[in-house]
């Protein structure tokens, strides 16, 4: 079954984009092992859940996705209405079925096995508006792409419900990269971008204080003001201590103390999971960092290549979403590990602890490598071919 995932078209490709994820995988495994605090917890369930999501991800390729596609509504329609179970279930069983975790209500408590809607429901969403779009040509006019978006906004004010703003923020980049390469007219996005930067202040104001909180932490960025280390910055100012004191080569475990500098590292919260880049630098100096972010880069250049190289519409659209959802949460992620994005509860795919996460990680790796292996043979014109300019 191995030797069937890299034989066929783009063998080699999808060769390398395994290699680069099982490194990432491993690296993921030895930082939570690193972990003094539940390594002992962690690190097992982690292994636990790699054994699930490397089965369903073999199981996934024996399946060409066209078929999967014909039931993507469906499966949007389940991850919608665990959501909305979430969305209920936070009044009617607040501490059993729907537990909170750090302010939110996103898991479903199953009893040995936590599920999380959320991260289910971004692949659901990517296989839901692939399908839509694959063969229709009215989002080509604005009036068109009042579908889309609608489609777009049901998982997005249900997850903020939770609230979960971290993978709110994935779905319009997800969206606008689909509908760009599916042939939505460049000066369409482009005024639909414009106006949601002006009405941005609305929907920060819309925020509840917990959220906005996370965006003054990024913008009063100050390690001199007590206030903002001690408050709204309390994590980012931690995690860049993190960084910073890792280095080229990683942080000491011994450090030589000098007079007058306090040696002893803060305590990082979540650093087996949101903060695990962070984690990461420390543990591994900056060459640690480096060799994480190649291998995401060779993963989502894997996937663009595959996107590029799939001719039937609904492969290639599955291929950009996929590959802009590792991108936009990668991006994310790390960027709010350095200060240059507002703290949020997104993970690092295949790195960060979460039995969800990995297997959603895993179902689309999946997807990618399927999409690779698999033509559909396609009568009619042409995809992604217009004759009315942009």
């Amino acid at each position: 079954m191995f030797a069937r995932i890299w034989q066929g078209r783009l063998g080699g490709l999808r060769l390398i984009m395994l290699l680069a994820v099982f490194g990432l995988v491993a690296i993921g495994l030895l930082s939570l092992r690193g972990i003094e605090d539940k390594s002992h917890i962690w690190f097992p369930r982690q292994l636990q859940w790699l054994v699930i999501s490397i089965a369903v991800f073999l199981l996934l390729n024996l399946i060409p996705y066209n078929h999967l596609g014909r039931i993507s509504y469906v499966l949007f329609g389940i991850t919608l209405g665990m959501l909305i179970l979430i969305m209920i279930g936070k009044y009617l069983f607040p501490m059993s079925f729907i537990p909170q975790r750090n302010g939110a209500h996103r898991w479903i408590d199953l009893g040995p096995v936590q599920l999380q809607p959320s991260e289910l429901s971004k692949l659901t969403y990517i296989f839901a508006l692939a399908w839509y779009l694959r063969l229709r040509k009215n989002f080509r006019n604005l009036t068109g792409l009042i579908g889309p978006f609608a489609l777009t906004l049901l998982p997005m004010l249900l997850i903020l419900w939770e609230p979960d703003l971290g993978t709110v923020l994935l779905f319009l980049p997800l969206l606008f990269s689909m509908l760009f390469v599916a042939g939505a007219r460049i000066g369409h996005l482009a005024a639909i971008i414009g106006i949601g930067l002006l009405v941005s202040p609305v929907f920060y104001f819309s925020l509840s204080n917990y959220q906005r909180d996370r965006i003054l932490g990024l913008i009063q960025q100050d390690p001199t003001n007590a206030e903002w280390v001690q408050g709204v910055g309390y994590h980012l100012h931690r995690s860049k201590i993190y960084i910073a004191t890792g280095e080229l080569t990683g942080y000491a475990e011994e450090p030589v103390p000098e007079e007058g500098v306090v040696t002893r590292i803060p305590y990082l919260p979540e650093e087996h999971n949101d903060f695990i880049f962070a984690r990461i630098a420390h543990t591994w100096g900056f060459f640690g960092a480096l060799l994480v972010i190649m291998l995401y880069t060779l993963l989502i250049i894997g996937g663009i290549e595959i996107a590029a190289h799939q001719v039937e519409p609904f492969g290639r659209l599955l291929a950009v979403g996929i590959s802009t959802l590792f991108a936009i949460q990668v991006f994310i992620n790390i960027g709010m590990t350095m200060g240059l994005m507002p703290v949020t509860g997104l993970n690092l795919p295949f790195v960060s602890y979460g039995g969800t996460s990995l297997l959603c990680n895993f179902i689309a790796l999946g997807i990618l490598v399927n999409v690779a292996r698999y033509r559909p043979y396609q009568l009619g014109p042409k995809a992604f071919e217009f004759r009315d300019g942009y």
